[in-house]
C-alpha cells in the first residue's frame, strides 16, 4: 500500500504539469490561427473552418480587398491604416456572425464564407459594403476608403475547392474594383490567368495564362 501511495504521490505533480501543457499547447494553437492585429483567423485557421462550410452548398465565399490602402498609409501613417484595417476586420466578422468564418488573408484582404440561407446575398453585401465604408470609429474621418467585394456561390461550381473559390471570386473582386462597382458576383465562364488565388500580376503570381493554358 505505502508503494502505491508512494508512486501516485510522485505521478500527481507529473499529471498536474502535462495538463498544464496540454492548455498551454491549445492557447498556442488557437493564437497561431488569429492575426494578431484584426483578431481575424489567418489562412491556415480559415481554410480550416471554410472547408467544412463549404459541404453545404448554400456556401458563399467573399474576397473582400480594401481600396487605395497604400496611399492611407502613405497618408497618415501606419498606425491609422491598421486601425482602419482592425475596423474592417470588426465589420466583416460581425456580419459573418458565429455561423460563417472570416479570415484575413494578408496585407489589406480578407475573406469570409457565409451560407446563403435566404437566397439574399447580393442585398446582403450590398448593404455590407456601405458599412465598410464608413469611417473607423474614433478615427479622423478624412481617413476612409471603400472595400471592393467579390463573391462566387459554390453551388455554381459543383465539385470546385476552396482555392478555385477564391480564385473566382478574386477575380470578381478586381473586376469591381477596377469599375468601381462595389461589388461583383463571379461569372460563369472561364476563369481567368491565376495561382493560389492571385492574379497574373500579382504579388504571389509566379506565372502567366499561356503557361497555366487558360483562355484570356
Amino acid at each position: 500500500m505505502s508503494t502505491l501511495l508512494t508512486a501516485l504521490a510522485t505521478a500527481g505533480p507529473l499529471a498536474a504539469g502535462w495538463s498544464v501543457h496540454t492548455v498551454w499547447l491549445r492557447r498556442s494553437l488557437r493564437s497561431a490561427r488569429r492575426d494578431p492585429l484584426t483578431g481575424l483567423r489567418t489562412r491556415d485557421g480559415f481554410t480550416r473552418r471554410a472547408n467544412a462550410m463549404l459541404k453545404d452548398p448554400r456556401a458563399v465565399v467573399v474576397l473582400a480587398d480594401v481600396d487605395h490602402f497604400k496611399q492611407i498609409n502613405d497618408q497618415y501613417g501606419h498606425a491609422a491604416g491598421d486601425a482602419l484595417l482592425k475596423a474592417t476586420a470588426d465589420r466583416l466578422a460581425h456580419y459573418v456572425g458565429r455561423d460563417g468564418v472570416a479570415g484575413r488573408l494578408g496585407g489589406d484582404e480578407f475573406a469570409a464564407v457565409v451560407i446563403d440561407t435566404h437566397g439574399t446575398i447580393a442585398d446582403l453585401l450590398a448593404v455590407l459594403h456601405g458599412v465598410l465604408a464608413r469611417p473607423a470609429d474614433g478615427m479622423n474621418p478624412a481617413v476612409r476608403t471603400t472595400v471592393s467585394l467579390g463573391w462566387v456561390g459554390a453551388a455554381d461550381h459543383p465539385g470546385e475547392d476552396l482555392s478555385g473559390l477564391l480564385r473566382r471570386a478574386d477575380e470578381a473582386m478586381y473586376a469591381a474594383k477596377q469599375a468601381r462597382a462595389g461589388v461583383r458576383r463571379a461569372g460563369l465562364g472561364t476563369l481567368f490567368a491565376t495561382l493560389t488565388g492571385r492574379r497574373s500580376g500579382r504579388r504571389g503570381t509566379h506565372t502567366d495564362a499561356r503557361s497555366l493554358g487558360v483562355a484570356r
